[in-house]
């Protein structure tokens, strides 16, 4: 017992001398060895892969993530060949495009010649404005109906109605818009049903798909029945993940229905609004194309023709390609300039938007 505790006691006796001999092996068997080693360490240092924060090489990651690499592969070719690659064609823009005879290689430059004709066009500004016109009704009257019902469900106790509501709100979003179109002349045309209702009962009829006043606010509505329900299933996810303490406790402190939503719910989607709300105002020229062209020979050209259906006329339906090129770049950059115009707002309100504030 005495010599097990003078053992212990003794740091530098038995158990110290004899891990002396292997701390000091690397060294003392032969300075050569120690020095080979530190010396192949430092030598293979140069080809060996780097390794990333957390211990772990960029080969390792690609062995270990492979499975889904093969997985986005498809997606990336597609985005690659559909998205990324006819940007090489926006060079028609600076040149008196032939697509006939002399192609892309064989066009002559011209500059910006095009872009001087969008300019001085004064057509074109004034579609750009009713462009404009348009998205803003639009988005007066339509971004706010998802948030609406996204709240109403969400106060909702009986899950299958809730989920009879969610399918009959989502189901308009599956239609085509010649489907959407369709309907309503069926309904609010010159011979519809509101109309020859009315006429039944001694009143006038009325025909709101060839008002060219009634223009905007019609494909606003169509745009909130094809297309609100769709847009609720974002923020219901928000609203998902709210958590349900903060209701109780609001209610513990005797807040009524009306006050919770305002206190607890509205702050839970405020970010997810600034952020739909920013992307909205990004696509302010990207109206439905598809939606205006099927009614711009109803209304006329003065009321129904937007960026796009202007493009197409005017350019691509007459073969000026150079012109259409140059317009569909104008109005890429506007849409940044309009994306980071409205993130700046987002960050002076508080909020992130598309991308935090460094």
């Amino acid at each position: 017992m005495k010599a097990r505790a003078t053992v212990a006691a003794d740091p530098g006796g038995t158990a110290g001398g004899a891990s002396a001999p292997a701390a000091g092996s690397g060294t003392g068997d032969g300075d050569g060895e120690g020095t080979r080693s530190t010396g192949r360490s430092r030598a293979g240092g140069g080809s060996r892969p780097r390794k990333e924060q957390g211990g772990i090489t960029w080969r390792q990651r690609l062995r270990r993530d492979r499975t889904l690499i093969l997985m986005t592969m498809p997606a990336i070719a597609l985005l690659l060949v559909f998205n990324y690659i006819p940007l090489l064609g926006n060079i028609v823009a600076f040149q008196d495009y032939d697509v006939y005879d002399l192609g892309i290689t064989g066009s002559p430059f011209v500059g910006f010649d095009n872009f001087t004709r969008i300019f001085e066009d004064y057509r074109f500004w004034e579609v750009l404005v009713n462009t404009l016109v348009i998205f803003v009704t639009q988005l007066v009257l339509f971004f706010p109906i998802p948030i609406a019902i996204a709240l109403l469900l969400n106060t909702i106790m009986s899950a299958r109605v809730r989920a009879w509501v969610q399918a009959v709100v989502y189901l308009p979003h599956f239609f085509s818009w010649v489907l959407v179109v369709t309907v309503f002349q069926q309904m609010f045309g010159g011979a519809g049903l509101v109309a020859q209702w009315l006429r039944e009962h001694g009143h006038e009829g009325f025909d709101l798909m060839t008002d060219p006043g009634f223009f905007k606010f019609l494909v606003s509505a169509q745009a909130v029945w094809k297309d609100a329900g769709w847009g609720v299933i974002v923020f219901l996810a928000a609203l998902a993940a709210v958590n349900t303490d903060l209701y109780e406790a609001a209610a513990v402190d005797g807040a009524g229905r009306w006050r919770r939503m305002w206190h607890v719910t509205l702050p839970a989607l405020r970010p997810v609004i600034a952020l739909l709300l920013v992307l909205r105002v990004g696509s302010a020229l990207n109206l439905d194309f598809e939606q205006i062209l099927l009614q711009r020979d109803q209304v006329g050209a003065g009321a129904s023709e937007i960026l796009d259906t202007y493009i197409w006329w005017t350019g691509i339906k007459t073969g000026d390609f150079g012109y259409a090129a140059a317009a569909g770049i104008f109005k890429g950059l506007f849409s940044v300039a309009m994306v980071l115009g409205a993130n700046k707002v987002a960050h002076m309100l508080g909020e992130q938007g598309v991308y935090s504030k460094k």
